[in-house]
Order: C-alpha cells, then structure tokens, then sequence
C-alpha cells in the first residue's frame, strides 16, 4: 500500500492511463488556425545555420537597413534609462512624441492631425493591427493591391475580414489598375490597403493615382489604411501622402509610419499611426489591453530622431539610390531576367519563371539558391507575385556584386 501522499507506480500508471490519456483535450482556436507560417522563416533558419557553420552566405532577403542607429538617437535612449526613465508611460506614447509626429505629418506630409490623432505603438506593424481590428468586422473585406507584404492578409483574417487582391503587371511599373479597383468594390468592401512606396515592388504611386483611390474610397464609404513606412525612401519619384488628398480622405484613412525605416531603428519597435480621434481613442483602447505602452526610453530616443537634420537621412537614401542603380545594372546583364526600376524602399521584385525547372515553384528557386550559390531571397509567392524574386539592396555594394553573380551562375543552368 502507498503511503499518505506517495503515490505508487502502479498507481501513477493508472492514474495516466485511465485518467490522464483518456480525458478530453482542448483544441486551439479556429483564429490560431488562420494563421500561416511564413515561407521565409525556413530560408531564413537555413541561411543562419549555414553561417553559424561557417558558410559565406550573403543575404539579399533582409527588410531593414543595414546602417547602424544615428549615435544621437542611441545617446538619448541611454541618457533616458540613466535618468531612470523606464516606467510605463501613457498607452498612446509620450505627450512630446505624440506632439513631434503630430508636426512632422503637418510639415511634410500635408497632413492637419493634432497630438491626441497620434498613437504610438510597437512598431508600425502594431499600428497596422490594431488599424485592422478597429476598422474590420468579421465577413467584411478589404482590398489589397498585389504585390504586397503578406502581413496585411493575415491582420486581415485575424479581424474576421477576407483579403481581396487587385493584381498590378510589372511591364506598367506595379501600378494600380483604378478600374480593376472599382470593380473589386462589392456590397462587403469595408477598407482599402494602400503602401506607397510598396514593399515588395519598390512602386511609387504618383499624385493622380493616390487621389484617385482617395476618391474611390471616399464615394464608397471605404476605410483607408495607408502603410507610409519608407516614405522617406524614395529616389525618382515623390512620395503623396493619401490623407493629404482632401478632408473627406483624412477623416476616412488610417495613416501608419515610423523610425525603422528612415532612422534604421528596426529592433527599437516605435510606430505609430495617425487616424481621426474616435479612431486613435478606439486604437488607444485596444494597444491597452495588448501591449501597453512602447518601450519608454525607445521614445526617447524616436523623439531624438525626428529632430535629425535631414542630411542624416539623405545620407542613407542616396546609397541606397546608388545601390539600387548598382542591382539593376547587374541584374540587366543576366539574359531571361525581367526588371522593373524600383522607385522607393530597397527592394527590386524580378520575374524569373523562365529559370524556374519544371515544377519548381519561386520558392524551390529559393531555396535552390540558398544551397547552390549561398544567396538568401524571398520567394515572390510570399507576397502575392509568384514567378518573382524579392531581392533586397539594403546590403552592402560588394556584397550585392557578389550575390547577383552567384544568382546568375546558378540560373545559367536552367536558361531555357
């Protein structure tokens, strides 16, 4: 016999098998199931472990810049943590960077929002949830102009929405078709998502085009959720912020920015998004019972950067500029490789089926690429655009050299 509270073999042998093995289990969550891995994580795991292993791999995938933080941004992030600012601040961020973002939208981007219009959030890509969550009910839609970054479809189906792609064509620059637009519009269209300049295209949508969706949004009720997250980025074209277009598109549209991108500050996570006060408060409400706050000293040091001189950052977007002619060059001397010239971000979306081996998907091609020429890409089927290569130039320019000849030595196996 066991003694009181020991429990014998024999007995936790039954008490596994007759108890434990044969009660009900519970499930996950039909919203855990609409979730998709990312196809990228599995090239990313690889091209890591190969170069933990010691492999020269050079990875063209990365979407973030690859300058270092300015030094003023980092002193003040550290000065803040030294001064002992890390407690919670104000779910919607610091009252002196809600009032710094606030300036700078009316400042350039033609925008009239106050403080209270702003919510910082941990990293844009939170902004751009919590923009699905409060503006989408669950069978409504929103459109998506393709290529584009997969994220916005899976916030989409995490609110309980359908994502509804309008197809753009290389050999027109990736630019909206504004018909095609309108006949996608159907009696369940709740929002509209609009990225200028587009990751993973490089597009940027001149004034007519942005106006024109402002318009088409605005006659039939649409939310706006604008993603301006390299708005600084661009090199042949100019940058027209959505909200800017008319007071009717600002009380409809959502506008999403922030640091990782301009001020290369990727792992600091500060976005923000911009929206009439109604929507900011619905926003607010939400982040408060996710994440709270962004981090506090992360403000800080957001709130230094948007005080940069802007030479700091035309330094960055004149190499990238010189770095994109450089990928384009290289990629123009591979016979088969169809391009078109990205006008912002830092990426370049070719179209290779033609070295794509019989049936092999982008994704093979990739992963082929990774193994064969130690180069790490994005498949294009990850954002809507099989057949396609995303490539990223936010590498160095010997780095980028030397990648395109290791993809092209592979793809002269395949030419048809």
């Amino acid at each position: 016999m066991a003694r009181c509270g020991v429990r014998s073999a024999s007995t936790s042998r039954a008490y596994r098998v007759g108890r434990i093995d044969s009660v009900p289990k519970p499930s996950l969550s039909s919203r855990a199931a609409l979730l998709q891995p990312s196809p990228t994580l599995g090239i990313t795991a690889k091209a890591n472990a190969m170069r933990a292993a010691g492999e020269d791999v050079i990875s063209l995938g990365a979407g973030e810049p690859d300058f270092p933080t300015p030094d003023a941004v980092c002193e003040a992030a550290i000065q803040a943590i030294r001064e002992g600012f890390t407690k919670y601040t104000p779910t919607g961020g610091i009252a002196p960077l809600r009032e710094a973002i606030a300036a700078k939208l009316c400042a350039e981007n033609g925008l009239s929002v106050s403080a209270g219009q702003i919510v910082v959030t941990a990293g844009a890509k939170q902004a751009l949830y919590e923009a699905a969550m409060v503006a989408l009910e669950p069978g409504d839609e929103a459109i998506l102009i393709a290529p584009y970054w997969m994220t916005y479809a899976e916030q989409i189906r995490l609110a309980g929405a359908t994502p509804v792609a309008v197809h753009t064509r290389q050999e027109e620059g990736f630019q909206p078709d504004l018909d095609e637009l309108r006949q996608a519009i159907g009696p369940r269209t709740r929002a509209i998502f609009v990225n200028t300049p587009c990751n993973p295209t490089g597009a940027v949508y001149p004034h007519q085009t942005v106006r024109a969706i402002a318009d088409l949004a605005v006659a039939h009720g649409l939310w706006i959720v604008a993603d301006e997250i390299y708005e600084r980025l661009t090199y042949d074209a100019e940058h027209h912020s959505i909200a800017a277009m008319s007071d009717a598109a600002a009380a409809c549209t959502i506008t999403v920015g922030g640091c990782s991108k301009t001020y290369a500050m990727t792992g600091w996570r500060i976005g923000y998004a911009a929206a009439p006060a109604h929507v900011a408060s619905a926003m607010t409400n939400l982040q408060d019972q996710v994440t709270s706050n962004a981090v506090s000293f992360a403000q800080k040091g957001a709130l230094r950067a948007l005080s940069l001189p802007r030479e700091q950052v035309e330094t960055m977007r004149q190499e990238f500029r010189a770095r994109r002619d450089l990928i384009i060059q290289c990629l123009a001397e591979i016979p088969g490789v169809a391009t078109t010239l990205p006008q912002g971000a830092f990426y370049v979306l070719p179209n290779v089926r033609e070295f794509l081996a019989d049936g092999e998907s982008d994704l093979g091609l990739a992963e082929r690429l990774l193994t064969e020429a130690r180069v790490a890409v994005i498949p294009g089927s990850v954002f809507e655009a099989p057949g396609h290569l995303r490539i990223s130039y936010a590498a160095g320019r010997d780095q980028i050299r030397a990648g395109i000849a290791r993809i092209a030595e592979v793809l002269s196996k395949v030419a048809r």
